[in-house]
């Protein structure tokens, strides 16, 4: 019975990690769309300044970090201190920006379907740099996954979703998109080379110093100058108050997102994460098919279809490697 109740107990814990994750982020895919293709105000104005939510999200989870870590720090010491940040919180700064900004030239769905092709360029990188050898299902992988972009970038965008854009342009808002996982990839490896170096650093403190670092880089560009676009955006912002409340809940969905990431990496590994963030994003762009008038074609449903499929079964290639680390250690 004790077994039961704990079981049971996991399971509510896992599907309360799913739905914190779920409606945080596509609720937070909801609002940059909206707030990349809404005109606000009679003049129908377009809030131009998207790397303004950046500076906010980083913001707002700089304070939230900070209240973590105060709430469930227990005083160690050990973890990476706050200027080893630096050169990641550059990449980190530009990579999400350029995500961002890729929305002023292509749909919401076709920018996370272009994001979720991250395997791409790490594999890539791996064959060309370190010589690293993967095999033929791993390849059918990314073959499912590249093969989907890049047939739905080719594929006419339907008229409607073409209106909504601020500036239509499919090469440079992809363009943006694979920049984007580039730096990505290079915050991923800096962030574990720093976790490897400093064991104790907790997931707060990363957030903490990849914040505080975001925060002074985004300050920098958007005011460090008489006319930088940050000006613009707070006159945006005061001039159209539904603006500024969509950035707030924007900054709260990142937040709260990361709080549930956090949890469900803790409790039930990256795994766990990755299926769940997978997941997310197609039923992110059903949503934003659905309500926020991005209709699909079929063609492109199927490349959808495609890349998801190429997605998932990574997953289970991880699942069943993970399965095997498993037996190996317990026959030792």
């Amino acid at each position: 019975m004790e077994a039961h109740g704990a079981g049971l107990r996991r399971v509510l814990v896992l599907a309360f990690c799913v739905a914190g994750i779920w409606s945080a982020y596509i609720y937070q895919g909801v609002l940059q769309e909206t707030l990349s293709t809404k005109r606000f105000g009679p003049d129908g104005e377009r809030f131009e300044h998207l790397a303004f939510l950046n500076l906010a999200q980083n913001v707002v989870c700089l304070i939230w970090s900070y209240i973590m870590i105060k709430m469930w720090s227990n005083g160690e010491s050990g973890g990476a201190p706050w200027w080893s940040y630096w050169s990641a919180g550059i990449t980190n700064t530009i990579g999400p920006a350029m995500g961002i900004e890729a929305l002023k030239y292509i749909s919401y769905p076709a920018q996370v379907l272009a994001k979720s092709s991250k395997m791409i360029p790490v594999m890539l990188m791996g064959t060309l740099v370190y010589g690293i050898r993967y095999t033929f299902p791993e390849y059918l992988c990314t073959f499912l996954v590249a093969g989907g972009v890049s047939t739905f970038a080719l594929l006419k965008t339907s008229s409607k979703t073409i209106s909504k854009l601020a500036h239509p342009n499919a090469p440079l808002g992809y363009g943006l998109c694979f920049l984007n996982l580039a730096f990505d990839g290079f915050t991923n490896a800096t962030q574990d080379s720093l976790k490897a170096r400093y064991p104790k650093t907790s997931a707060w403190t990363i957030m903490l110093g990849m914040n505080l670092w975001g925060t002074i880089y985004n300050m920098i560009y958007m005011f460090g100058w008489p006319r930088g676009s940050g000006f613009e955006a707070v006159r945006f912002c005061r001039q159209h108050p539904e603006a500024a409340w969509d950035i707030f809940l924007y900054c709260c969905c990142g937040a709260v997102g990361q709080n549930f990431i956090f949890l469900t990496i803790s409790r039930f590994g990256s795994l766990a994460n990755t299926t769940i963030t997978t997941t997310r994003k197609f039923v992110s762009i059903v949503i934003s098919s659905l309500l926020s008038g991005n209709p699909l074609s079929t063609k492109q449903w199927g490349c959808v279809f495609m890349v998801f499929s190429g997605l998932s079964y990574q997953i289970y290639l991880k699942w069943q490697k993970m399965q095997r680390l498993q037996k190996k250690r317990k026959a030792m």
